[in-house]
């Protein structure tokens, strides 16, 4: 009888309810790996008219070849438009001259960088903000005949300036001593354009040749 009554109190008891779990933390929007930190966070992307372009007091350069399309000037010409890239640690800088007389568009929301990590998204350029990050930005015209130049880093390299106005970011390849692991990898972009109002994508790749200690 008692153990009837022990198993019968037992099967009317519920189980004690599991504490409530710890919320867990927000994301960080923009992590930073190690390699680089927020002392090599850079404003902006000055281009540079060394051969071999990096920061002053880079611990290691970079040479860079262009494999799509392939040219040993880092240049590519249809009969609409005309590139001249410059890849660096920075960023990859480069010019386009419209060579008709009508006007064309860089449809900027379309177009993709490819990162040395092996990640895709969005691109950023010289006039994107941390604020702009989901916002459709607008196409920039270049008008019949004229040249544009710009540079280019993923959106996704901006990070938060803490109220400032500037454009923080990631620099698109370190300069310290993790920069020889990034030798052999390759990162580009698709620049969509819009020619006569139809969209034509424009694809560049480039390899890191080789990463030399200064």
């Amino acid at each position: 009888m008692l153990l009837a009554a022990v198993l019968a109190g037992g099967c009317g008891s519920s189980p004690p309810a599991p504490p409530p779990e710890a919320p867990a933390p927000p994301p960080q929007s923009t992590p930073v790996p190690p390699s680089e930190g927020i002392s090599n966070l850079q404003a902006g992307a000055a281009d540079s008219t060394e051969a071999i372009p990096g920061s002053p007091d880079a611990q290691y350069r970079y040479r860079f070849t262009q494999t799509l399309p392939g040219s040993d000037r880092f240049t590519f010409r249809d009969r609409d438009v005309s590139f001249y890239f410059k890849p660096a640690p920075a960023a990859l800088y480069f010019q386009v001259e419209n060579r008709q007389a009508r006007p064309v568009w860089i449809d900027w929301d379309r177009s993709t960088f490819y990162d040395p990590r092996g990640n895709s998204g969005r691109v950023a350029h010289a006039t994107t903000r941390w604020v702009d990050r989901f916002n459709v930005p607008p196409l920039t015209q270049i008008v019949g005949l004229q040249r544009y130049s710009d540079y280019l880093l993923p959106l996704d390299y901006l990070v938060d300036p803490a109220g400032g106005a500037e454009q923080l970011h990631r620099p698109l390849l370190p300069e310290d001593l993790s920069a020889p692991q990034y030798s052999g990898r390759e990162f580009g972009v698709d620049l969509v354009f819009r020619i006569e109002d139809r969209p034509r994508t424009y694809s560049f790749r480039f390899r890191v040749a080789s990463v030399i200690p200064r």
